[in-house]
C-alpha cells in the first residue's frame, strides 16, 4: 500500500473535458482525455483525494462538495491543482463533474479499469454488492509525485478524508 514519501505510480488517468483547451501544456480536445500522471504531478503540489464511486450517497454529499467549497483556501495553502480519482469511466465522471458545479475547481479524474486503485493498493472490494472493485475513501498531500500526507478511511466511515483535514496539512507544509 501507498504511504508518505513514496512516489505516485505511473499510469495514467482520463478526464472528460468540456471544452476544447489547454490543459497541462496540453491542447485538449472535447470528450475523455488521457493524461500521464507522472507528467501531470511534475513540479505541483495537488490534493488528491478519490472515493468509491460517482453519485454514491457520501461522495456526492459530503466528499466532492467539501473540496469544492474548500478549492480557493486549499490554493491559497500552495495547491495547485485537486484531483477527485474514482473508479468509473470518464464520461460518468463528466456528468458527475457537471452535477458537483466542479469547473475550474476540481479536475474530475476517471479510473476506469482501477489500475490507479490497484497500484497504490488502495483498493476496496465490493463485488458482492455488484460494485466490483473500487477505491477506498482517502486524501493525500502530493508534492511533485510524492505524496507527502496520507488520509485512509475505514469502511464506511468518513472522518479523515475530507478537505479540512487536507487544508490543515497543506497549511502545514508551508
Amino acid at each position: 500500500m501507498i504511504k508518505v514519501g513514496d512516489r505516485l505510480p505511473a499510469g495514467t488517468l482520463q478526464e472528460f473535458v468540456e471544452v476544447e483547451g489547454d490543459i497541462d501544456g496540453k491542447s485538449c480536445s472535447i470528450g475523455p482525455n488521457t493524461f500521464e500522471i507522472e507528467k501531470a504531478a511534475a513540479g505541483k503540489t495537488i490534493a488528491i483525494f478519490g472515493l468509491p464511486g460517482a453519485f454514491t450517497p457520501t461522495c456526492s454529499a459530503k466528499h466532492v462538495p467539501g473540496f469544492v467549497e474548500q478549492a480557493d483556501a486549499l490554493k491559497a495553502a500552495g495547491v495547485d491543482e485537486i484531483w477527485c480519482i474514482s473508479v468509473n469511466d470518464p464520461f460518468v465522471m463528466g456528468a458527475w463533474a457537471r452535477d458537483q458545479k466542479t469547473a475550474g475547481k476540481v479536475r474530475m479524474m476517471a479510473d476506469g479499469s482501477a489500475e490507479f486503485a490497484k497500484a497504490t493498493g488502495l483498493t476496496f472490494d465490493l463485488t458482492s454488492r455488484g460494485m466490483g472493485v473500487r477505491s477506498q475513501r482517502y486524501s493525500m498531500l502530493v508534492v511533485d509525485g510524492i505524496v507527502r500526507a496520507l488520509n485512509i478511511e475505514a469502511p464506511g466511515k468518513f472522518e479523515v478524508s475530507d478537505a479540512h483535514t487536507l487544508l490543515v496539512q497543506a497549511r502545514g507544509l508551508k
